[in-house]
């Protein structure tokens, strides 16, 4: 969890030492590997108070929000499968890539910032990121309010000390088989992701002060809640995370997810009802209020909000207690 230390020492960027690149994917990024081993808090930190953390704020708090009523000047446009964004500036000298859908603009960026405000809680590290329905862009004409509004989505603020240097794999990284990596996996279930693709995944390089600190992140959480990552309303999405099923029993000692993951490889008999329970104390620990101002956070409506917290209850309650009576 990004401590007040670290938010301060973001301000300040430095060199860093030279990273080592030891494999290359035909993916956007490679492939990282450090010179030596990462300690375990590279990917996860125990939460000193998880009841009192901010989960509306979020942990780089609502300085680094977006300014809704600023107008924006767009960059460039960046694109992908079903998806569509850009690149963005503030006039505070920000930069932001904002992430929308094609056909309904705000489809996986509620989602997204959700699952990222309770993994940040939870103390696994997050980039800052926010939710915004609509945003100003500036035209260029002398006026501000002679700007174009258009559909927001998901705001990732770009830190020049927090440095996106690649990808990470989920089988070929230093904390495979701990809780936390464990844990990690069985949450991304928890929240029905299914997206649990390794370019998914970014490596971080924190420098600051001559210090160097190494993040591994799961970003791109978008196609989570329900949200199959098609455009679709918000209220089949509650509808859809409503019915599935997270966990189907327990094999051979594993747990079995009913997951519709095009990567059961990752978890289809790798992970323990130990490290299930692990992760549904760790979320246990969240308040009704947190977790409403997770959902406020992403720009749910109260009621549809109500719909999702009982259902992520009911999971968290499955995880506490899974392997209670082994099968199906």
């Amino acid at each position: 969890m990004l401590t007040a230390v670290r938010v301060l020492l973001l301000r300040r960027p430095v060199l860093a030492p030279a990273l080592v690149l030891v494999a290359f994917l035909p993916t956007r990024q490679p492939i990282v590997t450090w010179p030596s081993g990462d300690p375990l808090d590279s990917i996860w930190e125990e939460p000193v108070d998880l009841p009192s953390a901010n989960l509306f704020d979020g942990p780089w708090g609502s300085d680094r929000a977006p300014d809704p009523d600023a107008p924006f000047t767009l960059l460039r446009a960046t694109a992908g499968r079903n998806k569509a964004g850009v690149l963005a500036t503030d006039p505070y000298g920000r930069q932001w890539d904002v992430k929308a859908s094609v056909r309904d603009a705000v489809a996986e960026a509620p989602a997204e910032v959700v699952v990222s405000r309770v993994l940040s809680a939870a103390g696994y590290h997050q980039p800052p990121v926010y939710f915004l329905p609509t945003f100003t862009v500036d035209d260029g004409q002398s006026s501000a309010a002679s700007g174009r509004t258009r559909p927001g989505g998901r705001f990732r603020l770009h830190s020049p000390p927090l440095k996106d240097v690649g990808s990470w794999s989920w089988r070929r990284n230093p904390f495979v088989g701990t809780p936390p990596h464990q844990g990690l996996l069985a949450i991304l279930l928890l929240f029905d992701s299914t997206d649990l693709k390794d370019s998914n995944n970014a490596l971080y390089r924190l420098s600051a002060d001559g210090d160097v600190e190494h993040w591994y992140v799961v970003r791109d959480l978008g196609t989570a809640l329900g949200n199959s990552g098609r455009s679709g309303s918000r209220g089949d999405d509650a509808g859809r995370y409503e019915q599935s099923r997270f966990i189907a029993g327990v094999r051979n000692g594993f747990v079995e997810f009913g997951t519709r993951s095009a990567h059961p490889e990752l978890f289809q008999q790798r992970i323990r009802p130990d490290d299930v329970r692990w992760a549904g104390e760790l979320l246990a620990q969240l308040t009704d209020r947190q977790w409403h101002d997770a959902f406020r956070a992403g720009g749910y409506a109260a009621d549809v909000a109500d719909r999702f917290i009982r259902k992520i209850r009911l999971n968290i309650e499955d995880a506490r207690h899974v392997g209670a009576v082994e099968g199906p």
